[in-house]
C-alpha cells in the first residue's frame, strides 16, 4: 500500500519513520509543512490546510491510506488563537478524509483525551459523552466528527500524555529541569496515563496489518498516575537525585486552558478488536529514558572524535 503520514516532524511521526524501516511491505510518503531536519527517504513538504494541495498529493501518488499525526498542540496558545487551531485540528482532517474517501481508502486519525472535561472518576470509554473544556479539545473533537462523517473507513485514536525522546514533551522537560534546578513544583491532583509514542506507533502498524475496523478507539499505556508521581518516576529512572520535587494543586499553577483533572482512558476496545498488548507506563518510560541516554552518549562520542 501507499501510505501518507502527516506530521512527521512530531513525536509520533518520528517514531513511525523509525518503524517504517522494519515494515517494508508498504511505500511511505512522509510529510510535514516544514523541511525535515534529517535525511529521510520519501519525505515531502505538504501543507494539509491547503485543500487543493492535499487532493493533488493523494491523487498523484495513488495514496491508499493516511496516518494523520499532525495537530496544533499548543494547548494554552490555542485559547487565544482559535482560528489557526481550528484550521489544523478540524479543517485539515476533513480535507484528508475527503481526499482518501474518494479513493475508497482509509484514514487513521490521532485525537486526544481533551475531548472530555476530566470530571469523571472512572476510565473513559469510547462511547462516553464528549465535553471539551478548552479550545484545543473543542477543535480536536470537531476533527473527529469530520473524519468519522466523511470517510467510511476510519480509525480515530484518542491518546493522552504523549511523550518520546523526540520533540518537546513532559519527560524531556522534567529530565532537563531536574538536572539544572534544585527544586520543582509539580501538580499532584491531575491523574492520567502517559503514552510512549513508540508504543502508539507500533499499535498503529498492528491496526494496518489487521485491517481497518472503523470506529473510535482509546490508546495509552496501562496504569494511572499523577503528574507529580510521574515526575518522581522520571527522575528516579534517569538517576536524578539532586532535585527536590514538591507537589502542588492545580489552583497553584493557573493556565489559560483548563486541564482535565482525570483523563484515564479505557483501552478494552482496542485490545479486543486488534489483539494489541499494551505495556505498563513505567516499563515504557524506562525504555524511553534508556534510548535518550544512549542517544546522548552517541552524540557525546561523535563530538569527541
Amino acid at each position: 500500500m501507499n501510505i501518507l503520514i502527516t506530521g512527521c516532524n512530531g513525536q509520533l511521526g518520528h517514531e513511525i519513520l523509525i518503524l517504517e524501516r522494519t515494515n517494508t511491505q508498504h511505500r511511505y510518503f512522509n510529510t510535514d509543512i516544514q523541511a525535515y531536519a534529517e535525511d529521510v527517504e520519501n519525505y515531502f513538504q505538504l501543507d494539509i490546510t491547503d485543500k487543493c494541495a492535499v487532493w493533488d498529493f493523494v491523487t498523484e501518488n495513488n495514496i491508499d491510506g493516511i496516518i494523520n499525526c499532525a495537530a496544533y498542540t499548543a494547548v494554552d496558545e490555542a485559547e487565544h488563537n482559535r482560528s489557526t487551531c481550528a484550521t489544523l485540528n478540524s479543517l485539515a482532517p476533513a480535507y484528508l478524509a475527503e481526499s482518501i474517501d474518494s479513493r475508497n481508502g482509509w484514514i487513521i486519525h490521532i485525537s486526544t483525551d481533551y475531548v472530555f472535561d476530566g470530571t469523571a472518576h472512572t476510565p473513559y470509554v469510547e462511547q462516553t459523552a464528549t465535553c471539551p473544556a478548552s479550545v484545543y479539545g473543542d477543535t480536536k473533537l470537531a476533527g473527529e466528527i469530520a473524519v468519522s462523517s466523511i470517510c467510511s473507513r476510519h480509525v480515530i485514536i484518542r491518546t493522552s500524555w504523549l511523550y518520546s525522546e523526540y520533540g518537546k514533551n513532559f519527560v524531556k522537560t522534567m529530565v532537563n529541569l531536574g538536572k539544572t534546578r534544585d527544586e520543582l513544583s509539580v501538580i499532584f491532583d491531575q491523574t492520567g496515563t502517559p503514552t510512549y509514542a513508540l508504543d502508539l506507533a507500533e499499535a498503529i502498524f498492528s491496526i494496518i496489518s489487521h485491517g481497518i475496523v472503523s470506529g473510535i478507539y482509546h490508546y495509552s499505556n496501562e496504569g494511572a498516575i499523577s503528574w507529580y508521581d510521574f515526575t518522581k518516576a522520571i527522575h528516579r529512572i534517569a538517576g536524578i537525585t539532586t532535585c527536590n520535587v514538591k507537589p502542588i494543586r492545580t489552583e497553584d499553577y493557573p493556565t489559560p486552558a483548563q486541564r482535565p483533572h482525570y483523563s484515564v482512558l479505557d483501552k478494552t476496545k482496542i485490545k479486543s478488536v486488534y489483539g494489541i498488548s499494551i505495556p505498563y507506563w513505567e516499563e515504557s518510560l524506562q525504555h524511553c529514558i534508556r534510548r535518550m541516554t544512549d542517544t546522548a552518549m552517541h552524540q557525546c562520542s561523535d563530538n569527541n572524535k
